[in-house]
């Protein structure tokens, strides 16, 4: 689809202009301060927010528009496209020094992504999917994990995600990691480099949009916590928990939680 090809090749430039301005903050102390309950929030942050929206709205005036670092507005709810987009998925870890964080840019058309692309500018790795390609990193394809069960899995989730009171029959035998930035997380289960990853808490698009595209597009299955399919640009832009796995891993997941 050409649409989705200009769109991808779009944000692929916008990732690139964010990449070095977020750096020119990285490991300089930054301006940070609490945005409430929703976590830090440093001036790197809004400068890259503010360098994107110049960017893509100039370029796709006629998109909505919704942004982490950007008061939301229902006028997005009318567009048949949306920009979705963290500046920098991963405060905490670009806050720390760590290379971990990411800009999170998505494009979604009636509800489903269409083009996304992951930029962790300090390991120069860039991930990218439309909805009719294949998930590359750097412009090589990549492939989600085809493990067949659930024993020795590789996930990514938080250490509280295992306690026992999530899991009826018994905390499942695999092996637990983490990383920051969600968008990474999505991006490493669509690379083949973990198993999945599961999140219970209340996720934003602006989060899982590009992300949940590459793992779809890799070949992991992609849902809420509950298995139901996952929706772009709704009025509450928020989904209930986060799986992406291996098809059959998704599945086991799925049965013992």
């Amino acid at each position: 689809m050409r649409e989705a090809d200009d769109d991808l090749a779009l944000l692929v430039q916008a990732a690139r202009i964010a990449g070095p301005i977020a750096l020119r903050y990285w490991k300089r102390n930054p301006k940070t301060w609490e945005k409430g309950e929703e976590g830090p929030v440093t001036e790197a942050d809004i400068a890259v927010n503010d360098a994107l929206q110049q960017h893509l709205r100039a370029a796709r005036p006629a998109y909505g528009w919704l942004s982490e670092e950007t008061a939301d507005t229902p006028d997005r709810l009318s567009r048949d496209h949306v920009f979705i987009l963290d500046p920098i998925d991963g405060t905490r870890a670009f806050i720390a020094g760590e290379d971990s964080f990411s800009h999170a840019l998505a494009i979604a058309r009636g509800g489903v992504v269409t083009a996304g692309v992951v930029f962790l500018p300090a390991l120069d790795r860039l991930f990218a999917a439309t909805a009719t390609g294949p998930a590359t990193l750097n412009g090589q394809p990549i492939t989600a994990s085809t493990i067949t069960g659930i024993a020795g899995a590789t996930l990514l989730t938080p250490a509280a995600n295992l306690a026992p009171r999530h899991w009826p029959g018994g905390v499942p035998d695999l092996k637990r990691a983490f990383r920051a930035s969600v968008a990474y997380r999505l991006a490493l289960v669509a690379q083949g480099r973990f198993d999945g990853m599961l999140s219970f808490r209340q996720g934003w698009e602006w989060d899982i949009a590009a992300g949940a595209l590459l793992c779809q597009r890799a070949g992991a299955t992609v849902s809420d916590a509950k298995g139901n399919p996952l929706r772009f640009n709704r009025p509450d832009p928020r989904a209930d928990g986060l799986i992406a796995a291996a098809p059959a891993l998704h599945t086991a997941l799925r049965a013992r939680l």
